[in-house]
């Protein structure tokens, strides 16, 4: 970079059609580039499932002709019983394109839907991570889609076979024996009861069952992070029994959801097959006393229609604790597509570039959950170019002050500018192109170490990868590998040592030539070795550069420009190392700790 801050394009808003209080709506609008492919998979759909409810109608034609014994009524036998084939083998085409279409439509908003999700936690404010497990926002991009996905694909078979079924059925009923309908409308109303008893306790179980997913999903993260740690100190049967009371806990609420389940299940098709059985025996009844003139055709025929018609509301009936279960999974994604949290950048004021100059006024920072001051009353001045270093105990407020300047916290009051201008009118993406941050734990993905070096700078040529390796004191340790640059370094770097990934972390803020550096105690996790490497290569990052560290060793910022002490969120002393040390304050009794003059 070469400090001119350019704005991107924005990215099209993939949560615009999100709407959590109207889950059909939001549905609608998921799925509105692709209302073609699910209305051809509606059409394949009707004639793959047309066997369902002409063959009861075939079935008892043939009964028919075959017990009047009319040698005339033979070709008509035939030509039944030839259709009942065609109608059978017609199935598998048609649910093969059914498949294909449907599927094309779900998979295109299951990757719609998650691009939003990924899209929107891009957006939103660092607090929102500090209050949100990692682990739970890995549930909402992977199980919350599926199970929606998962839903929309029972509701999309399921419904147009209600549909269908239902309105054959009472149709042909009507025409034959319209009496027959007073079972169905006896026993539908009798289902819809039941699911209106259990509709609230199963909204509740399901959203204590996501919960529960969710907590799993972050401890068990959570449980590989600290695999290290754990084996180090011989405590994996502790770790065990943290893990299992979890998995014990999301076993018992699953448990508590499948039972709930199946006693609404079960209900419904006693219910309804009741009335099945009934109408059955009331069929018979009339035909053997010929009370009406029905044949024996028109009893199966009666029976069969109403026993499609029943396994037709049954198919709704079991598919409402999948709709619950999806529209759970969308109240769970809502609370990232609908959160209020975004760090606001659209509309402010791009700097043509950025020079470095740095202010705090009177700057105040409350916790916003429990309103705790981290910071009051900060005020100090940083020219272009300089070093800043902050020090001071554990809880001072130091690293919030980076999170301000940087513009993921934003302060209670007081002002923070940047080029003299308030960092909350400015676009902070823009500003951010110009950052850099070097922090004590170096985040690395599973690539290679020229994907990692080059991450977030691009078009970077091989002469200049080769140049900012060498300036971090990293291209030794580099060539001796054997794929060089394209060495794979495995999930957060778990391939190289502490020292080798700090290194590389300052090679990828050299390629970013920031105007603006941050260094967040980037050596107090490393050997002596390590550090005198680490502290050569900073020494070279920092040329030229406005810097701003945060360091326990004081070695570190000796020779900083300026250092600010702080202690309990305020500045105690301001000052050089010479100034401080001759002051003989705080700063100097941290130094006679640390055995430093």
């Amino acid at each position: 970079m070469n400090g001119s801050l350019v704005e991107r394009p924005p990215r099209p808003n993939g949560a615009a059609h999100y709407n959590g209080r109207r889950p059909i709506r939001t549905l609608a609008a998921l799925y509105r580039d692709d209302w073609p492919s699910i209305a051809w998979a509606l059409v394949f759909y009707v004639i793959k499932h047309s066997p369902t409810f002409f063959i009861p109608v075939l079935t008892a034609r043939i009964i028919d002709l075959v017990a009047n014994r009319d040698p005339r009524l033979l070709l008509d036998f035939w030509i039944t019983g030839g259709l009942m084939l065609v109608l059978v083998a017609q199935n598998a085409p048609m649910n093969y394109a059914h498949a294909r279409f449907l599927s094309r439509a779900l998979r295109n908003v299951e990757l719609k839907l998650r691009a939003a999700i990924c899209q929107r936690l891009q957006q939103l404010s660092i607090g929102f991570y500090q209050r949100h497990p990692s682990g739970a926002l890995q549930a909402k991009v992977l199980r919350d889609v599926e199970q929606l996905e998962l839903m929309t694909r029972q509701v999309l078979r399921t419904l147009p076979a209600v549909v269908l079924g239902v309105s054959i059925a009472v149709v042909m009923i009507s025409l034959r024996a319209p009496w027959f309908l007073v079972f169905f409308l006896l026993a539908v109303p009798a289902a819809a009861l039941t699911r209106q008893v259990f509709r609230r306790r199963m909204a509740e179980t399901n959203r204590a069952f996501r919960t529960e997913i969710e907590g799993m999903a972050g401890q068990l993260i959570e449980m590989i992070r600290l695999i290290p740690v754990t084996r180090a100190h011989g405590v994996e049967n502790d770790e065990l029994e943290r893990v299992e009371r979890r998995l014990n806990e999301v076993r018992a609420s699953a448990l508590r959801l499948d039972g709930l389940d199946a006693m609404f299940g079960g209900l419904s098709w006693v219910t309804l097959h009741l009335a099945s059985a009934i109408c059955l025996i009331c069929a018979g009844y009339i035909y053997y006393t010929q009370a009406l003139p029905i044949t024996i055709g028109d009893v199966v025929l009666l029976t069969g229609l109403f026993s499609a018609l029943i396994d037709a509301v049954l198919k709704l009936v079991e598919l409402v604790p999948q709709i619950g279960r999806g529209v759970e999974s969308l109240r769970s994604i809502g609370e990232v597509l609908e959160s209020p949290d975004l760090e606001h950048n659209a509309g402010k004021r791009l700097l043509p570039a950025l020079h470095g100059a740095v202010a705090f006024q009177q700057v105040h920072y409350q916790y916003p959950q429990s309103g705790l001051a981290a910071v009051t009353d900060v005020s100090f001045h940083a020219t272009p170019g300089t070093v800043t270093a902050f020090v001071g105990p554990s809880g001072a407020g130091k690293s919030t002050l980076l999170q301000l300047l940087i513009g993921f916290a934003r302060p209670s009051a007081g002002q923070v500018t940047i080029d003299q201008h308030d960092i909350n009118g400015l676009d902070m993406r823009a500003v951010r192109q110009s950052v850099a941050v070097v922090a004590q734990e170096t985040l690395l993905f599973s690539g290679t170490i020229r994907e990692n070096v080059t991450y977030g700078a691009s078009d970077v040529d091989e002469s200049r990868l080769l140049a900012a390796l060498r300036d971090a004191n990293a291209l030794e340790f580099v060539e001796r590998l054997q794929q060089g640059v394209d060495t794979l370094i495995g999930e957060n770097g778990a391939r190289l040592s502490g020292g080798q990934k700090q290194r590389l972390a300052i090679a990828r803020a050299l390629l970013r030539d920031p105007r603006l550096l941050i260094l967040d105690e980037p050596t107090s996790a490393l050997d002596a070795d390590s550090e005198a490497l680490i502290q050569q290569a900073l020494a070279r990052l920092m040329q030229g550069r406005t810097t701003f560290i945060v360091a326990h060793r004081l070695a570190t910022v000796r020779a900083a420009d300026q250092i600010i002490v702080l202690d309990g969120g305020r500045v105690v002393e301001t000052g050089n190392h010479l100034s401080l040390l001759a002051r003989g304050g705080v700063y100097a009794r941290m130094c006679a700790l640390q055995a430093l003059d």
